[in-house]
């Protein structure tokens, strides 16, 4: 098992959780953005830089990703990629993505963009909170615990 982090617009929080959990378990930590990374010095923390434009580092992490590998994302067709490769996707918010919801999810993201292009302020989302953290530290510990069972 691999971790890959959308990062671009991954929180610095979810960041530092991420890091620790890697020095913890020794799972490779790979971070993908568009722009330069400043990361902890680490034998199993690695950045990756794509050049810039739409869904590049998006389209990166689908072409590298295995099945059973991990991706960090708050993108939702980037999620329903990473499952359909038989990857597992959790948001930074602590939700995790699977076969069952990941279509509700996509039609969700799909009705909030045609009311947004309408011109209907549907909001952003509400800023991270320690409730999000903790739901992001618990699943991505379960998920380690499984992969590693040791």
């Amino acid at each position: 098992m691999k971790i890959w982090v959308d990062a671009d617009a991954c929180p610095v929080v979810i960041k530092e959780i991420l890091f620790r959990a890697a020095e913890r378990t020794g799972i490779e930590l790979t971070l993908v953005a568009n722009q330069p990374l400043t990361v902890p010095r680490s034998r199993v923390i690695r950045t990756l830089q794509v050049p810039a434009g739409f869904d590049v580092a998006d389209d990166e992490i689908v072409r590298r990703v295995s099945a059973g590998d991990l991706v960090i994302t708050g993108d939702i067709p980037l999620a329903a990629e990473v499952i359909q490769k038989d990857g597992q996707a959790l948001s930074p918010r602590g939700e995790l993505y699977s076969k069952e919801n990941i279509g509700a999810r996509l039609n969700m993201r799909d009705f909030l963009d045609t009311m947004r292009a309408s011109g209907i302020d549907t909001g952003g989302p509400p800023a991270m909170n320690q409730t999000d953290r903790q739901a992001f530290a618990n699943h991505l510990d379960t998920i380690l615990a499984r992969s590693n069972p040791c």
